[in-house]
C-alpha cells in the first residue's frame, strides 16, 4: 500500500508530505483545485515521463517520493531480478532536474524508467476518467477474462496461469522458428542466386592446385631457365680457366704444389706452405667436380618454363581477380567458398527440419489454446453474472452483460480466442459492443463493478479511482460509495470525488485547495478532522451558502 507521499516544486505544489491510510481515502475540491496533480505526481512514481513543464520553479529541481509497504507482495524475486535491495517499506523517487534531465530510484538505486514502470504495476492500479474508455479495448477485456478464469483455477493442477505460461512460452519458440526460417529461406534464395558463380570460383581455385604450388620456388626455377644459356657460358668458362692444359688454375696449382714439395726437406716451414698448397688444391679439384656436374645437369628447357610462366601467370590473375596478396589468402578464400557452396547444398535440409518444428509448436499450441479457450468457456459466463449483479446495484436493474469468445485460427500473446464484452443497459435493446451500448455514465458504473471484482483476482494492494463517479448521483452514489467501501476492507482505495454520498464514505477525507501566496498560486492538500469534514460536505451538497441542514445532512451521510 502507498503510505506517505512527499512532493516538491511540482506544478502548484510547493511543498506537501501526506500520510495515507490502509483502507477508503476520499480527495475532494473545487474544480481546478489540483485533483489531478496527486494523480500526476503518482505516475511520475509509476514511470511516466516527464519534462520541464512539471516543474514549478525551474531554478530547482522537482521531488516526487513515495513509501510502500509491499511485506505482503511477495516482490523479493522482482527486486533480486534487477539487483535492488530488497525492503518492506520501499521508496521510490523521481526527480526532474532544471537542465530537464530525469532521474528515478529504487530505495536509493538509480533505475531505468522501464523498471520503475514494471514495479508500478505491482503497486499500483489508477483509473482515469480516460481508463475507461479501455473497457471497450480488446487487451483489456481478455486481462479482465482471463484474470478472473486464474483467479478460479488456482487450485486446479493445470490451471490456467499455468497453461497460458506454457502457451506464451511455446508460441515465443514459434515465432523464433518463424524468424529464423525467415531468414533461412531468405539466405537459400541469396545462395541459390550466388551458387553457380561460387561454384565457378572454387573449381578455377581448385584446378589451380594452390595446396602445391611453392611460389618461392617457381620464382627461382623460373629465373633458371630465363637465363640458362648465360649461366651455361659463365660455368663452362670458368672450367676452361680452371682446366687448361696450360694456364689452367689447377695444371698451375699442382706445378706450385711440386715445385715446393721438392724443397720441404730443407725446411720445416717449406712443409706447411705445402701442406697448405695441398689443401687448397684438393678443395679446388672438388669444387672443379661441382662446377662438372652443375654444367651436367644444365639444360635448355623452353618446355618447363612455358608451364612454370603459366602457373605463375595464373597465380598472378588470381591474385588481382580477388584482390588478394598470397597464395595463401587464395587458399583462404578457396576454403570459403567451399563452405558457401556447402551450406547452400545443406540449407535446404535445415529449411525442412524448422518447418517440421513449427508444424510441431503449432499442434501444441493449438492443444493448449483449446485448453484455455475451454476454461474460459466454462467461467465466462459466472464472470458476466457477478458483472450484472453489481451492475444491478448500481441503478440499471435491466442491464444484461454478456461475455463473447470467439475461435480464431491465429496464434494471439493470449490465446486463440477474441474477447467481447457486449452489453445492453435497458430491457428490449439488443447487446451491443459497449462503445455502441453505453453512455459514459453507464460505462463508468460498469468499469467500477468490474475493477471491484478485477482488483481482487489482481490482488493490488493499492487502487485510485480519477472521478469515477462522473455521470451519477443519488442512490447509485451511495451503491458505488458501498462499492469501494467494500474493496477498501481487502486493498487501498483512494477516490478522487465530487460527490457528496462518496466522500461521505471515506475513512480518510483529504481536501485540494488553491490559494494565493506571494503573487503564486499554490495547491496545498490536508487532511480534514470530523468537523471540517462536515463542512466540506455539507458545501458539496449546498453548492453554494451552507445551510445548518445541509450541515444536518452531512452528519447523517457521516453516519
Amino acid at each position: 500500500m502507498l503510505s506517505h507521499i512527499h512532493i516538491e516544486n511540482f506544478i502548484l505544489i510547493d511543498q506537501l508530505s501526506l500520510d495515507l491510510s490502509k483502507d477508503l481515502t476520499m480527495i475532494t475540491g473545487e474544480t481546478g483545485a489540483g485533483k489531478s496533480i496527486l494523480l500526476g505526481a503518482i505516475g511520475l512514481i509509476q514511470g511516466n515521463r516527464a519534462d520541464l513543464s512539471s516543474i514549478r520553479d525551474i531554478d530547482r529541481k522537482c521531488i516526487v517520493e513515495a513509501h510502500f509497504d509491499i511485506s505482503n507482495l511477495g516482490l523479493k524475486p522482482f527486486f533480486d531480478t534487477y539487483d535492488l535491495d530488497y525492503e518492506k517499506i520501499t521508496i521510490i523517487r523521481r526527480e526532474i532536474l532544471p537542465s530537464g534531465k530525469s532521474r528515478a530510484f529504487v530505495n536509493d538505486t538509480p533505475v531505468k524508467l522501464s523498471v520503475l514502470s514494471d514495479l508500478g504495476s505491482y503497486l499500483i492500479d489508477v483509473h482515469s476518467q480516460h481508463q475507461t474508455l479501455d473497457l471497450g479495448k480488446d487487451t483489456f477485456q481478455m486481462d479482465v477474462l482471463h484474470s478472473y478464469v486464474t483467479h478460479c483455477t488456482k487450485d486446479h493442477e493445470v490451471s490456467a496461469a499455468v497453461l497460458l505460461n506454457n502457451y506464451q512460452t511455446e508460441l515465443k519458440h514459434l515465432k523464433a522458428s518463424v524468424k529464423l526460417l525467415n531468414q533461412l529461406k531468405e539466405d537459400e534464395a541469396r545462395l541459390n542466386r550466388e551458387s553457380d558463380y561460387n561454384q565457378f570460383l572454387l573449381e578455377e581455385l581448385d584446378n589451380a592446385q594452390l595446396d602445391q604450388i611453392d611460389i618461392t620456388a617457381l620464382e627461382t626455377e623460373n629465373d633458371q631457365l630465363s637465363n640458362v644459356e648465360l649461366i651455361k657460358e659463365k660455368i663452362e668458362h670458368s672450367q676452361a680457366l680452371l682446366n687448361n692444359d696450360e694456364l689452367g688454375v689447377l695444371e698451375q696449382l699442382r706445378s706450385i704444389n711440386n715445385n715446393l714439395q721438392s724443397i720441404s726437406s730443407f725446411n720445416t716451414s717449406y712443409k706447411d706452405t705445402v701442406s697448405r698448397v695441398h689443401s687448397v688444391l684438393l678443395e679446388l679439384e672438388d669444387l672443379n667436380v661441382e662446377i662438372t656436374n652443375q654444367s651436367d645437369v644444365l639444360e635448355i628447357n623452353p618446355e618447363r618454363l612455358e608451364q612454370i610462366n603459366d602457373i605463375l601467370g595464373s597465380v598472378e590473375n588470381l591474385l588481382k581477380k580477388h584482390q588478394k596478396q598470397s597464395v595463401d589468402e587464395l587458399i583462404l578464400l578457396r576454403d570459403q567458398l567451399a563452405d558457401a557452396v556447402f551450406e547452400s547444398q545443406g540449407i535446404t535440409g535445415k529449411i525442412e527440419k524448422l518447418e517440421e518444428q513449427i508444424k510441431t509448436s503449432e499442434i501444441e499450441l493449438n492443444r493448449v489454446g483449446e485448453e484455455l479457450s475451454s476454461l474460459r468457456m466454462i467461467h465466462a459466463p459466472q464472470l458476466s453474472q457477478q458483472i450484472m449483479q453489481l451492475v444491478h446495484q448500481l441503478g440499471m436493474p435491466d442491464a444484461v452483460f454478456e461475455i463473447q469468445i470467439l475461435k480464431s485460427d491465429q496464434f494471439m500473446v493470449d490465446g486463440m480466442d477474441q474477447v467481447q464484452f457486449k452489453f445492453s443497459a435497458n430491457k428490449g435493446m439488443e447487446l451491443q459492443s459497449l462503445q455502441k451500448a453505453a453512455s459514459g455514465g453507464e460505462l463508468s458504473r460498469l468499469m467500477l463493478a468490474i475493477k471491484s471484482l478485477f482488483s481482487g483476482y489482481k490482488k493490488l494492494p493499492t487502487i485510485i479511482f480519477d472521478e469515477i463517479d462522473t455521470g451519477v448521483s443519488g442512490v447509485i452514489a451511495n451503491q458505488m460509495a458501498q462499492i469501494m467501501k467494500n474493496m477498501s476492507h481487502k486493498m487501498q482505495v483512494i477516490a478522487i470525488t465530487h460527490l457528496p454520498q462518496i466522500a461521505a464514505a471515506g475513512n480518510t477525507h483529504l481536501k485540494v485547495a488553491k490559494t494565493t501566496l506571494d503573487q503564486s498560486t499554490i495547491s496545498k492538500i490536508t487532511a480534514l478532522s470530523t468537523l471540517e469534514r462536515i463542512e466540506e460536505i455539507a458545501q458539496m451538497l449546498s453548492a453554494g451558502n451552507v445551510s445548518e441542514a445541509a450541515r444536518e445532512n452531512a452528519r447523517v451521510l457521516l453516519g
